[in-house]
């Protein structure tokens, strides 16, 4: 093969580069950016045998030309290759067993296939090759008759010398032969689920990076960044290495507790400080619920504030109720009844908005809380008070004055639980509120970008060793949502969960800690200026738009950003604002339209119109998803928000210079206006709408 060149050197004008296909083949090609990258494995297309696909181990994969005039053929081809390579790497110095290299690729490919769009699908529905024959057949991998699999010798010219699969294999396959962007949407539930055309979840956003959207959405949820999709990637490799070196059990427990490490050094931790991961935000307030029923015999009362702008789902995983229909463990269940071994308990609700939908005061929630609290308390219960450290509106409550206020209550048994999902907290914030005996709720996936769902609590010392000290076990039905390896594995009270591993949650964890890393490493000084100069433009930009109309202008009376001391805290970073069309708010049906539009390719709706706006119309744009929230307290409305989120200040300080950091930040500036600009379009449009 005299005339083999590498792919990315390749560029000779044949008819896959005329204008309607260059646009085709590019879509394919950011695709393949998903596939894993390995050191010195050469792609090489071969001109002299264009149907050629040869895999020489360690060394490179042989692709022919005639693949590349079937991008997406060609993307599955060498998708299947590359995994061997990886495998074939992490088979170590011992190279008999090819058979797995061939089984775990075959796996990876089969998936890697289904999470193609439609399109791409179609595009390879009439083929006919061996391949992508077996990775369209539905069939589930069979590994107790390996000489199904015999063929894929021909790929690699490799004899098997076992053909008996191991059952050591059989989790390393199970969890760790798929590829990470379907690992990072495992392990959860539906709403991680995309669909089949646009690739994105209920959230609009995917489990591999969108580098062409602009995204300002952490306040809801955000696809995962380049940066953190590769070194996530890189720690499966990893970690399929080791689970064949080390065993798969050890591996996996390492791994768990090498995040929750991270995890603490990053937000400055002790290490009596106990860290349980959940699959969601929701999941975190059901194992609250559970671990409440742990440590009082008392009956007990959750107190819930905020909870017009908590997750629609926190209520019932309070009261101990299924709250989707499938668990993260892909058990089915039915939405609202209740969990096998949950207690009866009462729930208030202490929403942040009265009936008629004004946002209620400060000293109005304060005084609402303290008089549910001293009430239960009266009563002789347990109170659980769920407190909110900013909501997705950017709100917290109640005042630090009324919580010291409750503490005179005589006889109080009362757990407080710090609403922290958003993150939107520096490291002292979290120190603060364990050092009270407070158990914090955080998530990676809001302000640190990571990929939803990533959740966790963080237990004071205090609280762990009252659980740790209980009798009682878990209830029952928790089997079906988290695995023993979930939890402190010193605590007698989750024994009876299931086995496993949540690699889901944790390749999850994996990405937000990335993020979370880079984003502390930049220098403290340059980061606030970053977050003042953003969120201001940000604050200015809705105020001087005519068709926005922010809802945040009366904060003041609802939240306690008194420090002098700057902290993300202490600053609004969430802007939520209603769209004003002849001078009324958008219904919600509309707002909820014109949020999808945002975060689509308009340009076919504005073919005869200048560049311009056709440049306009085309840009993603992915912010805050709608909230449902009266205008002027009667009108039936919703919000959209644009929210800072980490990855702001992060990828600014990627040059480590003072002055590129700052231009970065006016690049992203620039963005907001571009978003902005959009909305008025699709205004000034109200066919689009309909």
């Amino acid at each position: 093969m005299t005339n083999n060149i590498l792919i990315e050197d390749q560029y000779k004008r044949t008819p896959l580069f005329e204008k309607e296909n260059v646009n085709y083949l590019v879509r394919v090609l950011k695709r393949f950016n998903t596939v894993p990258k390995i050191n010195n494995i050469n792609i090489i297309t071969s001109t002299s045998v264009p149907d050629a696909f040869k895999i020489i181990p360690n060394k490179s994969i042989i692709i022919g030309s005639l693949f590349l005039n079937q991008p997406v053929l060609a993307l599955v081809y060498l998708r299947y290759g590359i995994e061997w390579q990886l495998w074939y790497k992490a088979l170590g110095e011992d190279k008999k067993d090819i058979v797995l290299c061939d089984v775990a690729a075959l796996k990876v490919a089969k998936i890697f296939y289904k999470l193609l769009p439609q399109d791409d699908k179609e595009k390879l529905k009439d083929l006919d090759y061996f391949l992508i024959n077996l990775i369209k057949d539905n069939e589930d991998l069979n590994t107790e008759s390996l000489l199904k699999y015999e063929a894929l010798q021909k790929f690699h010219g490799l004899k098997n010398t076992n053909t008996t699969f191991k059952d050591s294999w059989k989790p390393i396959i199970s969890n760790l032969a798929k590829p990470t962007e379907y690992l990072l949407m495992a392990g959860g539930d539906l709403r991680l689920n995309i669909d089949e055309i646009q690739l994105l979840n209920k959230y609009g956003c995917r489990p591999f990076p969108r580098p062409e959207a602009f995204t300002f959405a952490s306040s809801t949820a955000t696809s995962v960044s380049n940066f953190a999709f590769d070194k996530t990637d890189k720690a499966r490799s990893i970690l399929i290495g080791n689970s064949l070196k080390n065993g798969f059990k050890n591996t996996s427990i390492e791994f768990s507790e090498l995040l929750k490490n991270n995890l603490r050094k990053i937000f400055k931790l002790q290490d009596t400080s106990e860290i349980i991961f959940s699959p969601s935000g929701t999941d975190s307030s059901l194992q609250i619920a559970a671990i409440t029923q742990i440590i009082s015999d008392k009956d007990i009362t959750h107190v819930l504030v905020a909870s017009d702008e908590t997750g629609s789902g926190v209520p019932g995983a309070l009261k101990g109720c299924h709250f989707e229909n499938t668990t993260a463990l892909n058990y089915p269940v039915i939405k609202g009844d209740k969990i096998e071994g949950f207690r009866d308990i009462d729930l208030i609700k202490i929403p942040f908005r009265d009936e008629n939908g004004a946002l209620k005061s400060s000293s109005q929630l304060d005084e609402e809380v303290f008089n549910a609290i001293s009430k239960t308390n009266a009563l002789g219960r347990h109170v659980v008070l769920h407190t909110m450290d900013q909501s997705k509106l950017g709100y917290q409550s109640p005042s630090e004055a009324i919580i010291k206020k409750i503490y005179t209550l005589n006889k109080l048994s009362i757990q407080i639980i710090v609403d922290g999902s958003q993150l939107r907290l520096d490291p002292k914030d979290i120190q603060n509120y364990l050092n009270k005996g407070y158990i914090v709720t955080i998530t990676g996936s809001k302000y640190f970008t990571g990929p939803p769902y990533s959740g966790a609590l963080i237990l004071p010392e205090t609280v762990s060793k009252s659980i740790q000290s209980a009798k009682n076990k878990l209830p029952k039905g928790l089997t079906k949502y988290y695995n023993h390896s979930d939890w402190p594995t010193s605590w007698f009270c989750s024994q009876n969960l299931s086995e496993g591993y949540n690699y889901g949650s944790y390749m999850r964890w994996n990405a937000a800690i990335v993020e979370m890393d880079r984003y502390f490493k930049t220098p403290i000084l340059y980061r606030n200026m970053g977050i003042e100069m953003f969120c201001n433009f940000i604050d200015d930009s809705i105020k001087d738009a005519t068709f926005l109309e922010p809802l945040y202008d009366n904060e003041t009376n609802t939240n306690t950003y008194n420090s002098k001391e700057f902290g993300i805290r202490n600053i609004r970073t969430i802007f939520p604002f209603f769209i004003i069309k002849n001078n009324e708010a958008l219904s919600i049906k509309n707002v909820k339209k014109l949020y999808t539009l945002l975060n689509s390719d308009l340009s076919n709706q504005f073919e005869d119109a200048p560049l311009e706006i056709i440049r306009l119309a085309a840009q993603k744009c992915h912010i805050g998803q709608a909230v449902n929230v009266k205008y002027n307290t009667y009108i039936e409305s919703a919000i959209l928000r644009i929210s800072l989120g980490a990855r702001v200040i992060s990828e600014s300080w990627v040059n480590r210079d003072i002055s590129l950091f700052f231009r970065n930040i006016e690049v992203q500036m620039s963005q907001i206006t571009i978003i902005i600009k959009k909305i008025e379009l699709i205004l000034n449009h109200p066919e689009l709408l309909k």
